[in-house]
């Protein structure tokens, strides 16, 4: 293992331990020649799987995409990297279960809309503003009142007692904004 700070192959591990989910061992290492110190993860790797594309491409699954796609989205909310990394870690431990070498882009999307949608709608609305493709600030409009009006149906099942629920619309169908006046 290469020291980050200063590039030595020398250090030693001081502390080791599996994560919460017992998939990686994080290790504690420290720098012999520079005497600093740093953290590494050891991980199965499983099975290789590949994301299709909306346009037949396939590429590998990187989770530091989707990593990278919901801290934007949750950037300046109170939402932390540890709660994102995990998410993403249990949906690759689910893709790795199936057993299946190929997974769909929509798919690995709507998994991570429903999530955002269920921790932070202002995260929620931003990955979906892009993950959706708005075409002008009308789709956008529809996108921000509908999540109104479901605000709205979740207070009432709130009420009698039900539990939030999400419902996927599929991408590029959200209607034109007709004027409320």
């Amino acid at each position: 293992m290469k020291c980050p700070f200063c590039a030595s192959r020398k250090n030693k591990v001081i502390d080791s331990r599996l994560n919460r989910e017992r998939e990686s061992i994080r290790r504690r290492r420290e720098c012999i020649d520079c005497g600093r110190r740093f953290t590494t993860y050891e991980k199965v790797e499983g099975l290789s799987i590949h994301v299709v594309k909306k346009d037949g491409s396939r590429e590998h699954f990187d989770r530091n995409k989707i990593i990278a796609g919901m801290i934007k989205a949750c950037e300046k909310r109170p939402i932390s990297i540890n709660a994102i990394e995990d998410f993403v870690s249990e949906i690759e431990r689910e893709l790795n279960e199936r057993g299946e070498r190929e997974i769909e882009s929509r798919e690995i999307g709507e998994r991570v809309i429903k999530k955002l949608y269920e921790i932070d709608e202002v995260a929620y609305v931003r990955f979906a503003s892009v993950y959706r493709q708005f075409k002008d600030v009308n789709q956008f409009m529809e996108e921000l009142k509908e999540l109104l009006r479901e605000k709205e149906r979740e207070s009432e099942i709130h009420a009698e007692g039900k539990e939030k629920t999400y419902t996927p619309k599929p991408a590029l169908e959200l209607l034109k904004v007709e004027d409320d006046e």
